[in-house]
């Protein structure tokens, strides 16, 4: 993969998750700030953007979007799904982890 397929790529998945980020916090903005893991001014920034903003920002070469599982516990409940015990219990469980994090963060 070059680098111009890697940017092209970027940009695509920024104007992906742009649009995703908006139309979450238009239909439900708590949901969305839970489930997108941001802050309330993030949500009332994303919110406000035109189409021709949004098409501006997600052509940077930076990845607006990152990885909040950021914790070894939580990727070994993911990862490890259907080995052992219930999937749902340990898939209830990353997400409790998680949702804890993003009160942590609010």
């Amino acid at each position: 993969m070059n680098a111009d397929q890697i940017l092209m790529e970027i940009r695509e998945t920024n104007l992906s998750y742009l649009m995703l980020a908006q139309s979450l916090i238009r239909a439900d903005r708590e949901q969305a700030l839970f489930r997108l893991g941001m802050s309330e001014a993030a949500a009332n920034m994303i919110a406000m953007l035109s189409p021709a903003q949004v098409l501006k920002i997600a052509s940077s070469n930076t990845l607006l979007c990152r990885m909040r599982v950021d914790d070894d516990l939580v990727w070994t409940l993911l990862t490890n799904h259907g080995k052992s015990g219930s999937s749902d219990v340990t898939r209830l469980h990353a997400n409790i982890l998680m949702a804890g994090r993003h009160q942590e963060a609010a």
